[in-house]
C-alpha cells in the first residue's frame, strides 16, 4: 500500500442481492455481487434477521480474494429507513441500530446496511462504521409537506445516496460547486425518484418507495385517492396484497408480467404494441415529474440529469429528453455507482474535507 493509504468497505445490500467493493483511496480494487434467492431468504421473519447470514457470505468473499482484513480502515453500508435525516455521512451509533431493528420507518433492504456495517466493523476490531445520504434524507422545505389533508404528510424517501453523487459528479464536469446549481435528478430504477436540487440542497422530491411520483418496474406511483379507497373496502383484498399492488407487484410488473426493464426495452425494440404503449406511458409519468420539480425551481433550471439502470435506454430516454428539453439542457448519466459514493464520502471524511455527523432523531 502506498503511504496514506487506506481500505474501505462500502457494503450495498438489495432485496435480492448483497453488494460490496473494497476500495484503496479512491480506487476500487474489488467489487462483488452476491445473489440471494427466494427460498435462501424466504426462511427469516424480517429483513434484519438476514444480517449473520448476508454478514457470513460477505466473509467468505473478501477471504476468497485474499483481503487483507487487518488493513480495512473504515466500513460503510448503504443508510436505511430511519427517522428522517439531513444529508451528510452519520457514524452508526446504537440508536440508529435500535431504530432500525425496530423497523420505525418501514422494513426495507437498506435497513440491513448500518447493521452489516457496524458488525463487521466490529468484528474487525479498531474500526469505525458509518453510513452516507440514506433513503431518508429530508431536506424538503415545509410548503412541500402539505398532502392535502393534515392526517397526511407528504415524506422524503428516495435515491439520496445516486442523486447527491450524480448531482456533485455533473457540477464537477462543468466546472462549478453542487452548491451553486439548480437542478432535477431523475433516477430510474426499481424505483424512480425525481428531485428538486437547489444549490445543494433537495427541497422537494416524490416518496419512491411506497407513496407517489411514475409508477416503476414494480411499484404503481401515484394511484388514484378515490378508487384506491374503493378498492380498500371492497372485501376482495387483504392489506398486505394491496401493499403489495403499491410496491412490489405494480407498474411494469402488474401491467407487463416482469419488473426486468432490459425484458421491456427489448419487447418494445421487437415492436410488442402492448409493450410500448407501457414503457410510453412511463416516460410520459416521468416527464410529468420533471415538469413539477421545474415548477418547484421557479424554472430556474441549470440542467436535468437522468440516471440509473434505465438510463441506459436509449429510446426511453430519447422520449422524455422531446418532452423535457425546453426546461433545460439534459445530460444521461447510465447506471448507478452507490458503492463508489459511499467510499467517497468516507474517503473525504478521513481526509478532513467533510465532517461526520450524529445521529440523535426521535420519532
Amino acid at each position: 500500500m502506498e503511504k496514506n493509504e487506506i481500505l474501505i468497505l462500502a457494503i450495498n445490500p438489495g432485496s435480492t442481492s448483497t453488494k460490496f467493493a473494497v476500495f484503496a483511496n479512491e480506487q476500487c480494487v474489488l467489487q462483488k455481487t452476491i445473489r440471494h434467492t427466494v427460498e435462501e431468504l424466504a426462511v427469516y421473519e424480517k429483513i434484519t434477521d438476514q444480517f449473520e447470514f448476508r454478514k457470513a457470505l460477505i466473509f467468505d468473499e473478501l477471504r476468497r480474494e485474499n483481503v487483507e482484513l487487518g488493513k480495512i480502515k473504515y466500513v460503510i453500508g448503504r443508510g436505511g429507513l430511519t427517522y428522517p435525516l439531513e444529508s451528510g455521512i452519520y457514524e452508526v451509533n446504537d440508536l440508529m441500530l435500535e431504530h432500525l431493528r425496530n423497523s420505525v420507518m418501514g422494513e426495507h433492504a437498506s435497513n440491513l446496511g448500518p447493521i452489516l456495517a457496524h458488525d463487521i466493523a466490529q468484528h474487525l476490531g479498531n474500526v469505525k462504521a458509518f453510513i452516507a445520504d440514506p433513503v431518508v434524507t429530508d431536506e424538503m422545505e415545509d410548503v412541500a409537506r402539505y398532502a392535502g389533508h393534515p392526517l397526511f404528510e407528504r415524506k422524503s424517501i428516495f435515491h439520496a445516496l445516486n442523486q447527491k453523487a450524480i448531482a456533485r459528479e455533473h457540477a464537477r464536469t462543468v466546472n462549478k460547486n453542487y452548491e451553486e446549481m439548480n437542478l432535477i435528478l431523475v433516477h430510474l430504477g426499481g424505483g424512480i425518484s425525481v428531485g428538486a436540487h437547489r444549490q445543494g440542497k433537495i427541497i422537494d422530491v416524490n416518496n419512491a418507495l411506497n407513496g407517489e411520483g411514475p409508477f416503476t418496474p414494480e411499484r404503481s406511483g401515484t394511484l388514484p385517492a378515490g378508487q384506491l379507497v374503493d378498492l380498500c373496502f371492497s372485501g376482495k383484498y387483504t392489506q398486505t396484497e394491496i401493499k403489495r399492488m403499491i410496491t412490489g407487484e405494480g407498474g411494469f410488473v402488474a401491467y407487463l408480467g416482469t419488473n426486468d426493464a432490459y425484458t421491456v426495452e427489448k419487447k418494445v425494440a421487437a415492436g410488442d404494441e402492448e409493450f410500448a404503449k407501457v414503457q410510453e406511458a412511463m416516460s410520459y409519468q416521468i416527464a410529468k415529474g420533471i415538469g413539477e420539480m421545474a415548477v418547484v425551481l421557479d424554472g430556474k433550471v441549470d440542467g436535468i440529469l437522468i440516471t440509473g439502470g434505465m438510463a441506459y435506454d436509449k429510446a426511453m430516454m430519447a422520449q422524455i429528453r422531446t418532452k423535457v428539453e425546453f426546461i433545460a439542457p439534459v445530460f444521461i448519466y447510465p447506471g448507478e455507482d452507490e458503492l463508489k459514493a459511499l467510499a467517497m464520502n468516507v474517503y473525504w471524511l478521513d481526509r478532513g474535507v467533510i465532517q461526520s455527523r450524529v445521529y440523535d432523531k426521535q420519532g
